[in-house]
């Protein structure tokens, strides 16, 4: 036995108490699990209610395009609806570009 390094010992085997590949496949199904909850449900009930609200449009509806102009829907097609924006001024977007329904008044022209 040396007086500055210590002499190894060899360790007994741990007792398998499971196996660890179920161990392991567990951990990912949790994994998943907190990801799905957490992550996916939200964004498919968010894209659920976008769609919904973009099916719902109606001609005199105030929005918000998702590139944050905000207007009067004037004209509304299956997939295009145009959007009074100014006097004079009317711009087409496509339905699903617009981000949101403003209460009644909103918009002054």
């Amino acid at each position: 036995m040396s007086f500055f390094i210590s002499d190894a010992m060899a360790q007994e085997a741990a007792a398998a108490g499971g196996e660890p590949g179920m161990i392991n496949f567990a951990f990912l199904i949790v994994l998943f699990l907190i990801f799905y909850f957490l992550l996916l449900r939200p964004q498919i009930k968010r894209a659920k209610e976008h769609k919904k609200m973009t099916e719902a449009l109606s001609k005199n509806d105030e929005v918000i395009t998702t590139g944050g102009i905000a207007g009067k829907v004037i004209k509304i097609d299956e997939s295009f609806a145009t959007v009074k924006i100014a006097e004079g001024v009317e711009v087409q977007v496509q339905r699903s570009s617009i981000g949101s329904l403003l209460p009644k008044g909103s918009v002054k022209f």
